[in-house]
């Protein structure tokens, strides 16, 4: 059998782990479990059920649910299947379910409950003949619990698909959520999954020991190409199906392996720094020991051990300050990485005073997503690592990163044109932009579609000054502005605990939160930090103008994509007279 396939080289793994424990929830006050055997018996009997139900090779399937150990089960069923997987954000609405349903043509869809079920119009998809449920949904849907062992002719079908598998057939279609215009179907196959595993391999020392926590959305190629690589390595997986409580998720599970979006490790860089703030005395001990701890991991850098004086002051601020950070992100880690949207140089500082590696990496949907990844023995603060061992990145027109490699997809379904446009002589046109440093390794500047061209033709990349903004814990989000403008202006969105911190350093009175954003006082003091933290940006970059923003930002909100990066369109549309304002002169003429 061809190992180069999803399904083949998994149900190995699952034979060699067989009494290890390979999925984990919560569930009441404990646990509920399942080890490679249980969970390969449910694999099988799901992938008898799809196999009974008229299930072809090739055909689509799609999941909707939120992480849980069942999506795994469903997932592997599927590809067992010789099917298609077509992954759903949890939160997505009727009309984006809709539209991927039907693109895709799929024939069969697995729910987590009747809640997704009434999101799906089954009326308007006549190609959907099956619907299956994690849990009871009520009606005529089928669940998987209590499902029968499949018969013999069911397993043989089973053995004789995965005897036919190959690395070449396509694995799944993944949906682009994108931050502007329609979802496109990225066609992904089972070799460029693992082709990935295989290339971490030769990087990271994972063995069956550790495990990790599922807390992105699997229906992100991030979240789960890493799960295959914990299943692939016999590991355990915690499922965290709300991905807002993952502080409480790293505590309890306490995953030696974690990957994550930014905005995670940005919240526990703001909340250290939050801790200390209203204290002189904790500021001074806190930066002692950032002081102490950069010093140290300088050394290790440079191939140094640290002196002696400076290992027993490390020691020090271990109890006092670099404790208490580890066991906010659930103890000690083999693999700590962050992808999906560049990382803060700032922040990937802080966690390396604690003593903490944070690596990073960089990709995206059509690379199944892995272009490029720090790995224990070579990484760079500000960096996203070294390309792929197999893959190849040269940097294009405008300084656009192109990559070719195995993992690079076989096109958009159903658009020629759109793939013609991105992939041209094997190579992928990614639409960001960085440059390579002088030993390989990769620096991200920004999304060529978010560079801002002022109407004075200066070129301004937003990502590395929002970055400069969000050092600041007052602020969670922020947005440049001034694409065809004669200057830029910022949008921020604030931290409501922070906040009301703030308002009360102010000695300002309010009745409700929603009056903070009103007062003069407090925007006031939001431009002095800006302008404060931006100061040294050249003219063209400086910052004219600021205004809060009140509504939330996250996806129920809609401002936010399902791997936290802001909807930059969709903010733009929602406070169009909000940014209009900063943009009009004092006589109501436009600038």
């Amino acid at each position: 059998m061809d190992r180069g396939n999803l399904a083949v080289r998994l149900a190995a793994a699952g034979v060699e782990n067989g009494d290890r424990i390979a999925t984990r929830v919560a569930e009441g006050d404990g646990w509920r479990t399942a080890t490679y055997e249980e969970l390969w018996g449910e694999v099988r009997r799901v992938a008898a059920l799809l196999v009974r139900s008229g299930i072809q090779r090739g055909d689509r399937v799609a999941i909707f649910a939120p992480n849980l150990p069942e999506w795994t089960v469903a997932d592997l069923a599927v590809l067992t299947a010789g099917a298609v997987v077509v992954p759903l954000y949890a939160t997505s609405g009727e009309s984006e379910v809709r539209h991927v349903l039907a693109d895709a043509g799929c024939v069969a869809a697995f729910v987590a409950s009747g809640a997704e079920l009434a999101v799906i119009p089954r009326a308007e998809l006549p190609d959907l003949r099956l619907v299956v449920s994690f849990a009871d949904a009520g009606a005529d849907i089928p669940t998987l619990a209590g499902l029968p062992d499949p018969s013999a002719a069911e397993e043989a079908e089973i053995d004789t698909r995965l005897s036919a598998a190959t690395a070449d057939d396509l694995a799944s279609l993944i949906y682009t959520s994108g931050t502007t215009g329609v979802p496109k179907g990225v066609m992904l196959t089972h070799r460029g999954f693992t082709f990935q595993v295989d290339s971490l391999d030769q990087f990271f020392d994972v063995t069956a020991d550790d495990h990790s926590l599922c807390f992105l959305p699997l229906s992100h190629a991030l979240e789960r190409a890493w799960t295959f690589f914990v299943l692939a390595h016999g590991c355990m997986n915690t499922y965290w199906p709300d991905p807002r409580t993952v502080a409480d998720g790293m505590v309890a599970a306490r995953p030696t392996l974690l990957v994550s979006v930014p905005r995670l490790y940005e919240k526990v860089f703001a909340v250290a720094h939050q801790r200390v703030r209203g204290s002189a005395f904790k500021r001074a001990v806190f930066g002692w020991a950032m002081g102490v701890g950069t010093r140290a991991q300088d050394a290790y850098l440079d191939g140094r051990r640290p002196g002696a004086w400076t290992r027993a002051q490390v020691a020090v601020a271990d109890v006092l300050v670099f404790r208490a950070i580890r066991d906010a992100i659930g103890g000690p880690k083999t693999v700590l990485a962050c992808g999906g949207a560049p990382l803060r140089r700032d922040v990937q500082q802080f966690f390396s005073a604690c003593g903490i590696q944070l690596l990073s990496g960089y990709g995206l949907t059509e690379a199944s997503p892995l272009v490029s990844f720090d790995a224990p023995a070579a990484w760079r603060v500000g960096a996203s690592g070294r390309v792929v061992p197999g893959g190849e990145i040269r940097i294009g027109d405008g300084g656009e990163i192109c990559y070719r490699g195995p993992n690079v997809m076989a096109g958009y379904w159903g658009m020629p044109e759109e793939t013609a446009r991105v992939l041209r002589d094997g190579w992928l046109h990614t639409g960001d932009v960085g440059h390579l440093d002088e030993d390989g390794f990769l620096l991200i500047t920004d999304r060529i579609k978010d560079l801002i061209v002022t109407s004075n033709g200066k070129n301004i990349a937003p990502a590395p000054i929002e970055g400069m903004v969000l050092a600041d814990p007052l602020f969670e989000y922020a947005m440049l502005l001034g694409d065809n403008r004669p200057y830029v202006t910022l949008l921020v969105s604030p931290s409501l605990p922070n906040l009301e911190e703030l308002a009360k350093q102010l000695q300002l009175t309010w009745s409700k939160r929603e009056e903070l954003f009103e007062l003069p006082e407090i925007l006031e003091e939001t431009k002095r930090r800006i302008a404060e933290l931006t100061e040294r940006l050249a003219h063209h970059e400086q910052i004219k103008d600021v205004r809060i923003v009140s509504d939330e930002f996250s996806t129920e909100s809609g401002l936010l994509t399902p791997t936290l990066k802001v909807k930059r369109k969709e903010v733009e549309h929602r406070f169009h007279e909000l940014i209009d304002e900063m943009y009009t002169k004092f006589d109501g003429r436009k600038r």
